[in-house]
């Protein structure tokens, strides 16, 4: 994997950007105005690495319908630019955590002292609660 970033990885002739009206508040210009945005991006049909293309389409994330494109709808601002630029912004981080690869976990085992120590504590603890018995004389 190279280690270009996620906007790098983004070509502007694969996002599929659609001006919409926005829901909610807005007073007469809401019904006039087309604010905000549907980012629509074809992750099958995109030029991503194999290996990013298959995390993301594994994603279980409700903004990835069954075709394999990713919608996003963006209008928290009133400006048509701004909500442009925040969907693009999503599309960009969906892609970076899917172009992050963890860590592979390598087992380990406790060391023989560690071990030692436990049983040890163990057996402690279990000689202070044997002693709390009722007391016979």
């Amino acid at each position: 994997m190279s280690t270009r970033s996620a906007g790098d990885l983004l070509r502007d002739d694969e996002v599929e950007l659609i001006p919409i009206r926005a829901q909610g508040a807005g007073g007469q210009n809401v019904n006039k105005v087309s604010n905000a945005v549907h980012l629509r991006f074809d992750v099958r049909a995109s030029s991503l690495p194999e290996e990013i293309k298959a995390r993301l389409l594994a994603v279980a994330d409700q903004r990835l319908n069954d075709e394999g494109v990713i919608v996003i709808k963006a209008q928290q601002f009133r400006s048509l630019e701004k909500n442009r630029e925040d969907a693009l912004s999503r599309l960009r981080v969906l892609i970076s955590d899917a172009a992050f690869v963890p860590k592979a976990r390598r087992a380990t085992k406790p060391s023989r002292s560690a071990k030692r120590k436990r049983v040890e504590s163990k057996v402690k603890r279990g000689q202070v609660k044997a002693l709390r018995g009722r007391v016979t004389e």
